[in-house]
């Protein structure tokens, strides 16, 4: 059997991140907002992530016992060649990380727990659960129905439930993650896991973190989890999103200061940002001669190109509202060079953009930005012309020796502003 994992950075400390019940390395990764969170991470570790046996990559077979996925979790170590490692434990994973924890504190340096379950299964010992049995059963009955809904993610990030872009990701990746069959059978198994008797033998240094309204795992689970390991440190935040990587800034901080005693300097809510709009030309027309499913599957494609042409120029995706992106650059310089790679790299799926940049204040507020900066660079997006990289005069001014050519193309009033704006269009870089 093959156990699917992914290596991230080369710090000197490890840190293995046991997710919850489904996932998929691949598809994971292409939300920004996981991405993030795991670069966050491993800016201080070296990051271990892996398929579960029975899910994503990992070879197709049964769920297997906590046990046996507690093994897993061994082999997964051995392969990246970790002698010790912290744990950090998500939902589901947050049991397979205490057994392991318990079963092999030589192998566990300390172990993290965020909205960790102790026990599924609601009763009169235990109120905090998810579901009676009569309720699971009912709920369980449904779940063929909504596996490809993407409805996963109206509890476990309801934070980022509103946006297109990631309901439209919330379905492939239950849809790659394991067959409604498959989760089935996973399910049940987990539903039947309750550590309690197990916290009490932890002897690890552990952090635990549960947000307040967190609508998935009742908060008291994470309340009893910090009460009943030996010494453990607890840190109750603010939100309702289960997933760490939802809003996960805040998690990062906490598990950063708690591996390695320096909290990161929070990051200021107004910065200095160059900003870059893409958008698709004649999308309208492209997408009514396609039909839905071909215009999906071409928006898609467009998708991957332009993230990987924002990864080469070290342009972080704030949003894709569309067909269009909005991506953050700390230089000018590479925002311009972005353009017009994204320009000629879409040419070949028979695709023509147009792309706006500029360099002003923004706001941050969590993972959106704000603020005037991107107020202008979307009306200088729409002025410009098929193929054609529009920038303000602020970014001429700034990329002045880079050898980057610019062409004068007048002064324009973009609606919403006081004053006229000088554009260039960017010849070559």
């Amino acid at each position: 059997m093959h156990i699917a994992y992914s290596v991230l950075s080369e710090g000197v400390v490890d840190l293995v991140y046991v997710q919850g019940l489904f996932t998929h390395l691949e598809v994971m990764w292409d939300l920004p907002e996981f991405r993030s969170f795991c670069e966050q991470l491993s800016s201080f570790c070296r990051l271990i992530v892996f398929d579960k046996r029975g899910m994503g990559m990992s070879d197709r077979v049964q769920a297997g016992t906590l046990e046996e996925r507690m093994d897993d979790v061994r082999a997964v170590m051995d392969a990246a060649g970790s002698v010790q490692a912290t744990l950090l434990g998500e939902s589901e994973g947050g049991p397979l990380a205490v057994l392991f924890a318990a079963a092999h504190p030589e192998r566990t340096r300390a172990l993290v727990l965020c909205g960790a379950e102790v026990r599924e299964r609601s009763g009169e010992d235990w109120p905090w659960g998810d579901s009676t049995d009569d309720d699971f059963e009912v709920d369980l009955a449904g779940l063929p129905d909504r596996w490809a809904s993407g409805s996963f993610i109206d509890i476990i990030a309801p934070s980022l439930a509103g946006l297109d872009r990631v309901r439209s990701w919330a379905k492939r990746q239950r849809l790659n993650s394991a067959t409604p069959g498959a989760a089935e059978v996973f399910v049940r198994m987990a539903r039947e896991i309750d550590v309690r008797a197990l916290l009490p033998t932890i002897q690890v240094p552990t952090l635990v973190l549960h947000r307040v309204a967190d609508k998935t795992v009742h908060v008291e689970q994470g309340r009893y989890l910090a009460a009943n390991i030996p010494g453990a440190r607890y840190v109750e935040l603010p939100g309702a999103d289960h997933a760490p990587w939802s809003g996960g800034a805040d998690i990062a901080a906490e598990i950063r200061e708690f591996m390695t005693g320096v909290r990161e300097p929070a990051r200021p809510e107004r910065v200095l940002a160059t900003v870059l709009f893409t958008d698709i030309v004649g999308s309208t027309e492209r997408a009514t001669a396609m039909g839905d499913r071909g215009w999906r599957d071409l928006l898609e494609e467009h998708h991957r190109v332009v993230r990987q042409e924002l990864a080469r120029f070290r342009g972080r995706e704030i949003d894709t509202a569309g067909d269009g992106f909005l991506a953050v650059f700390d230089g000018p310089a590479r925002a311009l060079r972005a353009g017009l790679s994204i320009v000629e790299a879409v040419r070949s799926l028979g695709l023509e953009v147009r792309a706006g940049v500029h360099t002003g204040e923004c706001e941050e507020l969590g993972d959106k930005l704000v603020g005037i900066a991107v107020h202008v660079g979307a009306r200088v997006v729409a002025l410009a012309q098929p193929s054609q990289v529009l920038a303000t005069s602020t970014v001429k001014d700034l990329v002045a020796g880079s050898g980057i050519e610019l062409r004068d193309c007048g002064t324009h009033q973009l609606k919403g502003t006081a004053e006229p704006w000088r554009l260039f269009a960017v010849i070559r870089a």
